[in-house]
């Protein structure tokens, strides 16, 4: 019911959106756009979705390893359940895979994940900040907007890197009156300090990852200006690298269905001053097929794991 509300609401924005574009006009910029910058920014799936992976297998704790296939074949499959989750909350399917495959327990790999989505969206926040600080502000929301972009940096990287701020959390989590959610926290807070140490306590570990996030999402950002090179746009590239991630973030908002519509709409608003309409409705085509692709092919290996899930499962009644 949940994922046809979204649908609903997806539809909606995006009627209200092409109910302002003259009929052909969205036509028209797709038969002008530059086959050369639109094929390399395509292209650029297939780097980002290795690099990703690589990650993957970087963030396992010392003592275990996870082969390359099995790392690109979760990340894949989780692109498939964030077409149809709101939030990307398909990449928290990553964990429940690496523990029915065994190659973590529940709450380190739920631990895992978090860590490796929380350095994804403070990766996101630096590039917007660095490009907010070059963008020239053109009223107080930009202000707000890059306050509260910095307060979120700070904010995460104060739960990751301090262990005070960790137990603080998970010691108000702890508060609630269930047994069950009680022990389900202590275990979650034993795993987060394992992998907080395994990744903060080595710090040669802790700067390649940090260095390899901010690339990961550099690239992710460099696609988009490709594609507005594609559409034949004039966006200087700090420009985007601010005004973008605004708009991802509006798409990661729980409303609608795998970001389309919130996305495509923060793209027109932000891009305002830069790209008619059209162009930006275009680009909102462009940046969800940034999804829409890693999904299509992870369909294969999802298909998989939903097998030996129920294999499993069958083997245990």
């Amino acid at each position: 019911m949940k994922t046809l509300l979204s649908l609903l609401v997806s539809v909606a924005i995006l009627a209200l959106i092409y109910s302002s574009i003259q009929p052909g006009e969205l036509a028209a910029v797709f038969r002008q756009c530059d086959a050369g910058w639109l094929t390399a920014a395509l292209a650029m799936v297939v780097p980002l979705t290795l690099l990703t992976a690589y990650r993957l297998q970087i963030l396992m704790p010392n003592q275990l390893s996870l082969p390359v296939k099995d790392a690109v074949g979760l990340i894949l499959s989780a692109s498939v359940l964030n077409l149809v989750l709101p939030s990307k909350m398909g990449d928290i399917a990553k964990a429940y895979f690496l523990q029915q495959r065994g190659h973590l327990s529940g709450s380190l790999a739920l631990s895992l994940v978090i860590v490796e989505k929380t350095w994804d969206l403070l990766s996101l926040l630096f590039w917007c900040l660095l490009g907010l600080i070059f963008l020239p502000k053109t009223g107080a929301l930009f202000w707000v907007l890059t306050g509260l972009i910095a307060f979120g940096i700070l904010a995460g990287g104060l739960v990751l890197g301090s262990q005070r701020a960790a137990e603080f959390v998970f010691s108000r989590l702890g508060s609630i009156r269930s047994q069950t959610v009680q022990v389900k926290v202590e275990r979650m807070a034993q795993a987060w300090n394992e992998m907080r140490q395994a990744v903060w306590i080595d710090r040669p570990k802790l700067i390649y990852l940090s260095q390899l996030s901010l690339l990961i999402w550099f690239l992710h950002l460099v696609q988009v200006w490709l594609f507005i090179l594609a559409l034949k746009g004039s966006v200087p590239f700090l420009a985007s690298l601010g005004l973008t991630p605004l708009a991802i973030l509006a798409g990661l908002l729980p409303l609608t269905f795998a970001g389309v519509g919130t996305r495509d709409a923060g793209l027109i608003f932000f891009y305002r001053a830069y790209l008619p309409v059209p162009v930006a409705a275009a680009l909102g085509l462009l940046c969800t097929s940034r999804y829409v692709l890693p999904a299509m092919a992870g369909v294969p290996f999802f298909s998989r794991h939903i097998t030996e899930l129920r294999r499993s499962q069958a083997l245990h009644r």
